[in-house]
């Protein structure tokens, strides 16, 4: 390769550089913005059950949005998703149970754990093709849920984790202040998704996307396709546990039903309702979804039957979800508004 061969090969990889950082930093500038509006919401309404909503859809967001890591980014359908959902939520309780260690401690730890866990259950699964990876996925999920049903001396059975979770205050911070619980639930929310955009918007991030489109491809060109699916397996697993945290300390507990099939179900349908094209699509679901589970509880007690028809009405009738749907809307309005500029 010549000098000037060399030269003309690294200055597209300047120019993208260049370019990214602007665009680095407009996301967290929105995300400052975003957390300042969410703290700002407690001394604007001063509704407790507005509180409750954001933090179940801080939970449920993080959860979800790092599923869509997976269905959208990488074209990995994970049926076991929640396992790490439900790792977290009892990881983070039995820390703070059995070890009274500071909460921060507790934390870091419990994602540790998740991370050895996802790196063995990844190394197996990343292997294989598209349905069986779904399958035995689920198949680990079910093995833990088991675990946690059938060691009731450690996790309580299905009682879940009794006595709740003790909350010792640090750094000027108390979880046990509902408000402190609040603020806090929202940080991790922003900085989770944070995080997430900046992975999807990186170079792995395009390295995921064209190995969704063509694996045999990515390989041919000198990709290593296991090593970036386990790592996106592992990263997604890290931000599930996170949200599982945030709801162990909302319900000051841990139950079976955070590591139950269902859990990744619902992770899907809220993929399903707001898109996967799109990266906060994951986000408007799990507002639509909560708020979906919320009205219809309180009007009949057929709720499945309903959410069974919201979700033939985005499977059939739109055949995306909602913001892929407002998303290509706009697209297509702007073209047409360009063809009828003179």
């Amino acid at each position: 390769m010549t000098e000037l061969q060399a030269g003309q090969g690294t200055q597209p990889l300047d120019v993208a550089r260049i370019d990214a950082r602007p665009q680095r930093y407009r996301d967290a500038l929105i995300a400052l913005v975003a957390f300042v509006l969410l703290a700002l919401l407690p001394f604007i309404f001063g509704s407790k059950q507005l509180l409750d909503f954001v933090i179940r859809c801080a939970a449920y967001g993080l959860f979800a949005t790092s599923l869509n890591l997976l269905v959208g980014y990488t074209g990995l359908i994970s049926f076991g998703h929640g396992m790490f959902f439900g790792l977290g939520a009892y990881g983070f309780g039995l820390m703070m149970q059995k070890t009274g260690v500071p909460i921060p401690v507790a934390f870091v730890a419990t994602l540790a754990m998740t991370l050895v866990v996802a790196v063995v259950i990844g190394a197996i699964c990343v292997r294989l093709k598209e349905i069986y990876f779904a399958f035995v996925t689920l198949a680990f999920q079910m093995l833990i849920h088991s675990t946690i049903l059938s060691w009731q001396s450690l996790t309580g059975g299905d009682q879940g984790l009794r006595g709740g979770i003790p909350r010792p205050p640090f750094l000027g911070i108390d979880l046990s202040n509902h408000l402190h619980l609040y603020i806090t639930s929202c940080a991790l929310l922003v900085i989770g998704l944070l995080l997430m955009r900046q992975i999807a918007q990186s170079p792995f991030g395009y390295t995921l996307r064209m190995i969704r489109d063509n694996a045999t491809r990515a390989s041919f060109i000198g990709i290593d396709v296991w090593r970036a699916k386990l790592t996106i397996f592992v990263l997604a697993a890290l931000f599930a546990a996170t949200g599982g945290i945030i709801m162990a300390l909302f319900v000051s507990g841990a139950y079976p039903e955070f590591a139950y099939w269902t859990i990744s179900g619902e992770g899907i349908f809220i993929n399903m309702l707001g898109g996967v094209t799109t990266f906060l699509g994951p986000m408007v679901g799990t507002v639509l979804l909560l708020i979906l589970n919320d009205t219809v509880t309180r009007l009949t007690e057929y709720h499945g039957i309903v959410l069974g028809i919201v979700i033939l009405f985005f499977a059939i009738g739109l055949r995306k979800g909602l913001m892929d749907f407002a998303v290509e809307w706009f697209a297509q309005r702007r073209g047409e508004a360009g063809e009828r500029a003179p």
